[in-house]
Formats: structure tokens, C-alpha cells, sequence
């Protein structure tokens, strides 16, 4: 079981996060419009594909925002730090590196090998 300073701890990590995400400019502000595409063709093809970049990133944004919220919710529940696999502690090594993780290592390992 964590101690309070190791949960305050993590709460904080998770909570920088996903302020540094959600201060983030919006995806509507970073997106050129149709309207907006000039110039030659090469200029469009850049503006298209930083486009589609921007709505990658969003979206990766959005699922860590949400991984965010879980762990928030796994800290007031007392089940943070704890693998949903296999109900084992994750190490503080892990914690530290991914606050948000569901998964002990060898969890996750063997999830990524199955995908």
C-alpha cells in the first residue's frame, strides 16, 4: 500500500500534466479552414499535412487526458499504483516514468506482444 506523500505525489504529477495538456491551444485555432488553403501546391500540401498532424496530436492528447482522469479517479478510490491485470503493485520505477499507467511492466509487455 502507498503512503500519503507517495499518493499527494503522484496526484501532483497527474495533475501538472494534464494542465500542461489542457493549456495546450485548441484544435479549432491550429487547423487551417478549407477557405484558408493558399498559395501553390506545395504550400497546400504542407498546410494539409500539418493539419492532419494537429488532429493526430489532438487525439493523442485526448486519450492521455482521459488515462489522466482514470489514474485520478484509481487515487480517490485507493487503486492507484495497483495493475488492473493482475491486481500486483506497479514499481515506482514505472509509476514515476508513467503516472498514469493501468499496467505492472510484465502486463503491459505482454499486452503490447498480443497487439
Amino acid at each position: 500500500m502507498m503512503d500519503n506523500g507517495d499518493l499527494t505525489r503522484y496526484k501532483n504529477l497527474l495533475l501538472s500534466k494534464q494542465q500542461e495538456l489542457s493549456a495546450g491551444k485548441s484544435l479549432a485555432d491550429s487547423i487551417p479552414t478549407a477557405g484558408e488553403l493558399r498559395g501553390d501546391p506545395v504550400d497546400m500540401a504542407a498546410s494539409e499535412t500539418y493539419a492532419a498532424t494537429q488532429v493526430r496530436l489532438h487525439q493523442t492528447d485526448s486519450k492521455l487526458l482521459r488515462a489522466i482522469e482514470e489514474a485520478l479517479t484509481r487515487i480517490r478510490t485507493e487503486k492507484f499504483g495497483i495493475c488492473v491485470e493482475c491486481g500486483e503493485p506497479i514499481s515506482a520505477a514505472r509509476l514515476e516514468a508513467v503516472p498514469w499507467t493501468r499496467w505492472c511492466r510484465d502486463c503491459k509487455a505482454r499486452q503490447d506482444a498480443t497487439t
